[in-house]
């Protein structure tokens, strides 16, 4: 039996939907678990990194100051969950404990198919037909006649080769979608076959679809404005399943309540969204309430993508999802 010792920090039902039987099971045989009960937010043990080699978090997972990871044993953290920022500031990665982000592959594969979904809805009018339909019953009244659009005939524009936005981007492509442009400081054109980088303005003047997949970072916080959004084409369709602060959502209703142009939107500036929020009621809008990220599959990819990171540190090889100073502010 292995002397290493691993602490989970979240709720019961959560590990459950994060880890499968053969995950849970592979994680005991790598090394002995202990984990928390209870409801809410599950605190992480003051004597954390005396007791304990790994630590595994979530989004059930209480804050906690910084200062708690260092100690003399624990080496590891794996967030098994979205963004590191909400639970580790920049500092942890000062100190000896290495972090890792585990699943984040498999939930930009959901939020891309989420985001890919919204746009098919508005551009095929899945909304208008449905809301039509059951509400009066009509066949006429519910858009029998009403001409959609084709994916593949657009011009299709992603704002941050992101991990959603490449996956975004292959999924479009793989729709039969052969104008598709983006926008990112950061990526090489050899890193992004079939798509035409472009400047942000440009992007904008020539996407009929715009998919806001860039994670928030300073630079990219409110880059989409009432400038960016005046410049989409009329009818144009913005897909927003990243982060809200990427978009600055006053402009947005402003630009959705002349009726311009139509969105699909699973985040939002406040959650939950509230009940007199000015998104409601626009036919010209789509919304979720923030689950782009969470399929079964995804949830359980998670999981054993976090397995397989505390594997590759047992055995004293590279992480292969290490968050770094360098990649820190790029991360979702």
């Amino acid at each position: 039996m292995t002397d290493r010792r691993t602490y989970v920090a979240m709720r019961p039902e959560e590990f459950d939907r994060l880890f499968s039987p053969e995950a849970a099971a592979e994680l005991g045989q790598l090394t002995q678990v202990d984990y928390a009960s209870g409801e809410g937010k599950v605190p992480v043990p003051e004597d954390i990194a005396e007791r304990y080699d790994v630590l595994i978090t979530s989004w059930s997972t209480q804050r906690f100051p910084p200062e708690q990871l260092q100690g003399s044993r624990l080496r590891l953290v794996v967030h098994a969950a979205g963004s590191v920022r909400t639970l580790f500031p920049r500092e942890v990665l000062d100190g000896q404990v290495q972090l890792a982000q585990g699943g984040a592959d498999a939930m930009a594969v959901a939020v891309a198919e989420l985001s890919v979904t919204l746009a098919l809805v508005l551009l095929r009018n899945v909304h208008s037909h449905d809301r039509g339909l059951q509400g009066t019953r009509d066949w006429v009244t519910g858009g029998r006649g009403m001409l959609g659009r084709s994916v593949h005939d657009q011009r299709v524009g992603v704002v941050g080769l992101s991990r959603v936005g490449r996956q975004a981007a292959r999924m479009m492509q793989g729709l039969g979608v052969t104008r598709l442009s983006a926008y990112d400081p950061y990526a090489a054109p050899e890193s992004a076959p079939g798509i035409d980088l472009l400047p942000l303005d440009e992007l904008c003047a020539t996407s009929d679809v715009l998919l806001v997949c860039a994670p928030v970072t300073p630079e990219t916080r409110g880059l989409l404005g009432a400038r960016e959004f005046a410049a989409l084409p009329d009818g144009a369709v913005l897909i927003n399943a990243g982060r809200s602060a990427v978009t600055n959502e006053a402009a947005l209703v402003a630009e959705l309540r002349s009726g311009r142009i139509s969105a699909g939107l699973d985040v939002f500036d406040t959650e939950p969204l509230p009940a007199d929020s000015p998104l409601f009621g626009l036919d010209n809008v789509v919304l979720t309430p923030h689950v782009a990220g969470g399929t079964t599959w995804s949830r359980l990819e998670q999981g054993r993508a976090v397995v397989e990171e505390v594997g590759r540190f047992l055995r004293g090889q590279p992480l292969a999802h290490e968050v770094t100073a360098q990649n820190y502010d790029r991360l979702a």
